[in-house]
């Protein structure tokens, strides 16, 4: 046994594909190392186009919606995913990372059988035709953070390839969206995910060490100020 035996495993980043209507997984897609480094852009959904209506200013929003938020954020993740055959030598990779690469890529197209069908519809004569649902798709960075989300963008870049030309390693560029109660339709599983994902935020903002006034160099007189 070496000194190192009971150092804690990583837990893996990934990606989880989940019925809609049942909640099962049907897929579970770990990511073989967790990325360095991770991009949020959050961009608040406010009531008002901002700006003053007078005083000199240029801006053309109403005062009254100035502080009001008429949904949740705008949310976005992107991060760079690495994938590399050889760094996995007791599993046997008679494709390289075809089907690993595969896998991601089939998160943001149909699947033949349902494009045969949709063209089969087509023939049929039928007006309308539904787009095509994908399964619910969640991105898990640990037990804090399982959103669901959709994938807005999807780059690979293949760096080395075996002797029958199989890609062995690749970085891959990821965007994800987060989807919202905006997004959704009211009771759908994604939308009760979201809430969860929300709470969790509010839970981890409740914990946060707060300070008084005077680290900053005020005082209550300050922040009243004006009132009269």
């Amino acid at each position: 046994m070496t000194r190192y035996a009971n150092i804690p495993k990583p837990i893996r980043s990934g990606i989880v594909l989940v019925d809609p209507e049942l909640g099962t997984p049907q897929r579970v897609i770990v990511l073989q190392f967790n990325p360095d480094t991770l991009e949020r852009s959050l961009s608040p959904q406010t009531a008002g186009s901002g700006g003053d209506s007078g005083g000199g200013g240029a801006g053309s929003g109403d005062r009254n919606e100035a502080l009001r938020l008429k949904g949740p954020a705008q949310e976005t993740w992107k991060f760079t995913a690495e994938i590399d055959a050889t760094d996995q030598f007791e599993i046997a990779a008679p494709e390289g990372i075809h089907p690993q690469l595969a896998v991601l890529e089939m998160l943001v197209q149909p699947t033949s059988a349902q494009l045969r069908e949709a063209s089969r519809q087509t023939k049929k004569g039928t007006i309308e035709i539904s787009p095509i649902e994908m399964p619910l798709t969640l991105f898990t960075w640990g037990s804090k953070r399982v959103m669901p989300v959709r994938l807005t963008e999807l780059s690979i870049n293949e760096s080395a390839f075996d002797v029958n030309l199989n890609p062995i390693r690749a970085s891959l560029s990821i965007g994800l969206k987060v989807l919202t109660v905006s997004d959704l339709p009211m009771g759908h599983r994604g939308a009760e995910l979201y809430y969860a994902h929300l709470a969790q935020k509010e839970r981890l903002a409740g914990a946060a060490r707060t300070t008084g006034l005077g680290s900053l160099g005020l005082n209550s007189g300050h922040i009243g100020a004006g009132r009269g």
